[in-house]
């Protein structure tokens, strides 16, 4: 069915436009404006199904970034994960996901850094240093969120939650980080450092996934990821305001643009390995304590924590080069997992 407003070719039957929104209705037929909205559920119960590929290859993983999309395509990804619209199991794809809306979100972020940069650097108005600083600190954890988002091919976390996430388990792991550190203040060193951080970010992560409801890989690879983007944004914030106070403005924008350019393969990528590998052990199961010595989530866990104490590591050559090995690293193994999640639907819709 073309829209006679866009001439865009919809499926049959369907009450409006998917690409413009325009609604077919039958002249002198009654509608109800709330049968819209379950029209509008249903179809992107069925999203997942559309633009997939089996083959997790870069260029098909990215292939839709650099596409024309519309505000259409957007309002259905942010619907999703409610109690009427997320698709079951039966429902979902167990093909490569392509993403495209974390490279839009980064555009903005940028657009907006700028704008308080000129503010401060240009027109000297202090006013805009907070914003400066919390845009670019959140600018990049929250890309690469919004890309895990994306990624998770459930699509059973809704939007909302994901922020809440993002805000309170940010402050939360960062607290347990303190509390840690607080307990080894007399053996303070790289190796000690990445278990900290790593053991608050991993407790914080659990307390979000130990519940049944969020039982798949891609969950906790997400719900991990909102975790280390708020443990990243809020230390980036800090250490930025460090800069500011020592009176080296140069050194502000230096923390600001490294921070960034490493956050994807940091706190983001690290939690969200947790998360995803806690996940994979836990499964249909309750919570329980044992679940914390299975080897499937030990070895992920203590990889995470040796590459956070390579990265923190004082030696030659670790800044920049190092990172950005550990970097790659870190996202081979990210796309392992969301390969892992995906075979997991694939098992669960042969199980139904």
């Amino acid at each position: 069915m073309k829209c006679p407003q866009c001439v865009y070719s919809n499926p049959d039957g369907v009450k409006f436009c998917l690409n413009c929104g325009e609604k077919f209705v039958k002249q002198n037929t009654p509608e109800d404006d709330t049968s819209f909205f379950y029209e509008f559920a249903h179809y992107v119960d069925a999203v997942p199904k559309f633009e997939r590929s089996v083959e997790p290859k870069f260029q098909n993983i990215f292939s839709r970034v650099f596409r024309n999309h519309s505000e259409l395509e957007a309002e259905r990804l942010f619907i999703v994960g409610t109690a009427l619209t997320t698709p079951k199991i039966t429902e979902v794809t167990d093909t490569w996901p392509k993403p495209w809306l974390f490279a839009r979100v980064f555009i903005i972020a940028l657009l907006a850094f700028a704008g308080f940069y000129i503010g401060v650097s240009y027109f000297h108005n202090i006013n805009f240093i907070p914003g400066l600083i919390i845009t670019g600190a959140f600018a990049v954890p929250f890309t690469t969120l919004i890309f895990f988002w994306e990624m998770n091919a459930p699509q059973n976390i809704a939007f909302y939650r994901v922020i809440y996430v993002v805000l309170v388990g940010g402050i939360l792991s960062m607290l347990a980080a303190l509390l840690f550190f607080d307990i080894l203040r007399n053996n303070i060193n790289p190796i000690t450092i990445g278990i900290a951080e790593e053991l608050a970010k991993a407790i914080t992560v659990i307390i979000f996934v130990r519940y049944r409801k969020y039982r798949y890989i891609l969950n906790g690879l997400l719900i991990g990821a909102a975790v280390g983007a708020g443990f990243a944004a809020f230390e980036t914030a800090g250490y930025a305001l460090r800069s500011l106070l020592s009176g080296d403005g140069a050194n502000l924008y230096n923390t600001i643009m490294w921070r960034g350019f490493f956050a994807p393969g940091g706190h983001v990528a690290w939690a969200g390995l947790t998360g995803a590998a806690f996940c994979r052990v836990q499964g249909d199961q309750p919570f329980k304590l044992s679940l914390l010595v299975r080897f499937k989530f030990w070895r992920v866990f203590a990889l995470v924590v040796t590459m956070h104490a390579l990265w923190d590591t004082p030696i030659t050559g670790m800044f920049p080069f190092g990172q950005v090995f550990l970097m790659a690293a870190s996202w081979v193994v990210v796309f392992l997992l969301i390969r892992a999640g995906l075979k997991e639907i694939g098992e669960r819709k042969l199980s139904v």
